[in-house]
């Protein structure tokens, strides 16, 4: 499998702390090709022995606004097992429509691959959401996610509207509320 030309950007630039305009339909040949390099290239970065190969730092999911598309859309690869299996999403126009009372947050601090730094601190998130969405062909889908897949939604949507997890992150507490999760 050969490594996807992408190109990440990093939280410095402008164009990350921007709301992504709608996609419309149909959905351009490009765009899908990106699509499917970016689930590609997340794939192989949670590969050990590809991601030391090529440097790369483990990715779950991708804002086509990382790569410098300012279109809500985003891409996720999920580890399913341990025999590099996925579930592949593909989410275009996202809307959370409900989402759970109860906050959780992951315990060893959330990433992303345009902060390449560490930062201390938590990201409260809702355990369950549901969201509307849509697919290339424009069909209205409904999703409902928990833990850890629903916290990748949220990361990525917030993406969309121009909000990096270090955003969310309390300044003068990073661990607020913490035991309330």
């Amino acid at each position: 499998m050969k490594l996807p030309n992408i190109k990440i950007l990093d939280e410095k630039h402008k164009i990350l702390h921007q709301k992504s305009k709608d996609v419309s339909f149909p959905v351009s040949e490009e765009y899908r090709k990106l699509a499917y390099d970016t689930l590609t290239y997340l794939k192989m970065s949670q590969d050990e022995v590809i991601a030391d190969k090529y440097d790369l730092r483990a990715g779950m999911g991708m804002a086509f606004v990382q790569m410098g598309v300012p279109i809500r859309m985003f891409v996720i690869a999920n580890e399913k097992d341990e025999k590099n299996t996925f579930d592949e999403y593909i989410i275009i126009n996202p809307k959370i429509i409900s989402q759970s009372e109860e906050m959780v947050y992951i315990g060893e601090g959330e990433g992303c691959l345009s902060v390449n730094r560490e930062v201390e601190g938590i990201v409260p998130r809702h355990a369950r959401i549901t969201l509307e969405y849509y697919d290339f062909e424009g069909n209205k889908k409904t999703m409902r996610t928990r833990e850890d897949l629903a916290v990748a939604f949220q990361h990525e949507i917030d993406h969309l509207d121009g909000i990096l997890f270090v955003d969310k992150i309390d300044k003068k507490n990073p661990y607020k509320d913490q035991d309330k999760m």
